[in-house]
């Protein structure tokens, strides 16, 4: 068995151990869920289902529900109240529509109590039955009929069962029962108490209904609702969508007004206009499914736009009223470009659909206009005029930026951006935006004209200069610079603050063949697009940013003042590295640049290929080592790593 065999092997067996501890964590929430408390949230219930389906898509809890107690006779359905398929965000709900294309999408509430089962003959009610384990269930009849919406006998002489759900009304929870988590858990405990007591104050919601003899008694899944209203019982609310867009925009809506609702709903149930009896006596049905809303999600209403300056990009930034995401307070999310305001249409007083799943930083997918009334809704002010410089911005679609080369701002952030990416640490923000600002430095070549008698006067008051007294600060700062002159191309071009242009994005050009500043120079777009990891955009930016930048580089280049180091060849080349735990001689950061300055590469985490992982607890039983074990990739120290540096190699 070779080591990749032993990875896999292992990967297996991780795999197996996952599944098992998902079967036992789901069956216990379900078994509480549906006998009384349930212990989590849907949503975390939600995240433990899907991560089962995706890593074991046919097993069997996945096509089964919860049981209820023994406490009560067992009844078999008339209709089977298996789970459905679910839509957790506006992609997956597109994605299911790909395989499920209707001319019409009927959309109701999805509620978020007890299922229950009314079972009929000849228009007289039989049996109340729970959910169950989606094939039978508890008798709860003489609780049900105490319950508000539970009727005893039907208009017509109807035999079969009718299927809704048992919810529990906020002011109801409120008043009485505020013990309770929420609506749901003291519904749910409610209805199945033994001596009924408590049920009056439950009310009942329905959704479906089959007649087990004779014809049905209404023609499509509209008309079943219209038949229970006629019935008497309280229905769903219903809207029918026209496309699955206009399916997202009211679920939009609807999130929003929500809270106003007399009861809790988690989502929509969506379906066709066809009633497919065969498919919802499935175990799980295909042809509908509940699109649900989500604790990382939620509605606002967008009250202004400001527009953050950076260099020579205004970026728009949307402020939104306060809303709560997974327990974050938020109002505040990029809007990254003009293109993405003009796409999702956004209008100040627009209602938008916030989301953060699993992201630290929020964004708004969608944006939309309750009822189409757009009279309260303003245009979103643009800034057309750089602030410093006063030039005309220029608006390409996917960036708003200053085009005069020249402009104050746009050049100190490009010193700026030269310090941090060349990793002058000494040579701090503060002290680079007194130097600009008092006209000792107007670009990257003057931070390499700074000598120690000129950068005294930032660190020493008058008196100390007229004592003439060393300054310690402007030595270090002066010996900080110069230890920065030999650096790689790829950071010598990141350092000129070409938009999205990083030493990453270089390191690929220089990958395909251009491993030179001349050649990089004489790019055309053409041939920057045809590199893998760029798009049209991307290599018009990166040729622009070069012909604006061209006669500094050759200037530091040509004139000595920066040498640039072969990026092939090194000691390291064709070797890749992991850094773990603390090291004692450097800083990460510039161990990684070590191996990236001789032709190495680094990696964040322990993959197959990896050459070293390099720590200084080479023993522990991190999770890092024991990988790296399994992989058969060679532990290292620190020291061992330096020798295979060499002492020759400069720490810049």
């Amino acid at each position: 068995m070779d080591l990749f065999d032993i990875d896999e092997a292992q990967a297996a067996s991780d795999k197996k151990q996952r599944v098992s501890e998902l079967e036992k964590l789901i069956t216990g929430y379900q078994n509480s869920y549906y006998n009384g408390e349930a212990e989590i949230s849907d949503a975390e219930f939600d995240r433990l289902w899907d991560e089962l389906k995706s890593l074991d898509p046919d097993n069997a809890i996945l096509h089964r529900v919860g049981s209820d107690s023994g406490n009560f006779a067992k009844i078999r359905h008339v209709m089977p109240m298996g789970s459905q398929e679910k839509a957790a965000d506006p992609e997956q709900f597109l994605a299911w529509c790909v395989k499920h294309s209707y001319p019409e999408y009927l959309v109701e509430f999805k509620l978020d109590g007890a299922s229950l089962e009314l079972q009929y003959s000849a228009g007289k009610l039989v049996h109340a039955v729970t959910r169950g384990d989606g094939t039978t269930g508890d008798d709860i009849t003489a609780n049900a009929v105490k319950m508000q919406g539970v009727i005893k006998s039907l208009r017509d002489n109807f035999t079969g069962g009718i299927r809704g759900e048992v919810i529990m009304t906020h002011k109801v929870h409120s008043e009485l029962f505020a013990d309770k988590a929420n609506c749901r858990n003291a519904a749910n405990g409610l209805m199945k108490r033994k001596d009924g007591s408590g049920s009056e104050y439950l009310s009942l919601i329905v959704y479906d209904v089959w007649s087990t003899t004779g014809v049905q008694p209404f023609s499509d899944e509209e008309e079943k609702l219209f038949w229970l209203k006629k019935n008497g019982f309280s229905t769903v609310d219903l809207y029918i969508a026209k496309s699955p867009e206009d399916v997202i925009e009211y679920r939009a809506k609807i999130m929003e007004e929500r809270k106003n609702l007399d009861y809790d709903i988690d989502g929509l149930v969506v379906k066709e206009r066809v009633v497919d009896h065969e498919d919802a006596s499935r175990d799980r049905p295909d042809r509908q499914i509940a699109f649900k809303f989500s604790l990382e999600e939620a509605v606002s209403v967008l009250r202004s736009v400001e527009w953050n300056e950076s260099g020579a990009t205004y970026t728009p930034v949307a402020i939104f009223d306060p809303v709560d995401l997974n327990g974050t307070t938020v109002q505040r999310a990029s809007l990254v470009n003009p293109n993405i305001i003009r796409e999702l249409g956004l209008k100040i007083g627009s209602h938008v659909v916030v989301v953060k799943r699993g992201e630290i930083i929020p964004k708004i997918e969608s944006a939309f206009v309750p009822g189409g009334d757009e009279k309260n809704l303003s245009e979103i002010n643009q800034p057309k005029i750089c602030e410093t410089c006063g030039a005309t911005l220029i608006d390409e679609g996917t960036r708003l930026y200053c085009p005069n080369k020249t402009c104050q701002k746009k050049v100190l952030h490009q010193i700026l951006k030269w310090v941090s990416v060349v990793d002058i640490r000494d040579l701090g923000e503060t002290l680079v935006t007194s130097l600009f600002r008092t006209g000792k430095i107007k670009s990257i070549s003057d931070l390499y004209a700074l000598d120690v008698p000129g950068l005294a006067p930032y660190f020493l008051n008058e008196e100390s200069l007229q004592q003439e007294k060393k300054s310690l600060g402007a030595e270090k700062v002066y010996a900080s610079i110069q230890d920065h002159r030999s650096i790689s191309l790829s950071k010598f071009i990141a350092g000129f603050d070409i938009e999205g242009i990083g030493e990453t994005v270089v390191d690929k050009l220089v990958s395909a063949g251009y491993g030179t500043l001349e050649k990089l120079l004489s790019l055309t777009r053409e041939q920057v697009a045809s590199v893998y990891g760029f798009a049209e955009i991307m290599a018009e930016t990166f040729v622009g940013g070069m012909n604006e930048n061209r006669d500094e580089m050759l200037s530091l280049v040509d004139g000595g003042t920066i040498v640039l180091r072969e990026q092939s060849g090194g000691k390291l080349e064709g070797l890749s590295f992991c850094f773990t735990g603390e090291l004692v001689s450097m800083k990460r950061a510039d161990a990684q640049n070590l191996v990236k300055e001789n032709g190495g590469s680094v990696k964040s985490s322990v993959v197959k290929g990896l050459s070293y992982l390099v720590t200084n607890d080479t023993t522990s039983g991190s999770s890092k080592n024991v990988k790296a074990a399994q992989l058969g990739i060679p532990i290292i120290n620190e020291k061992d790593f330096l020798a295979m540096v060499g002492p020759d190699v400069g720490r810049g």
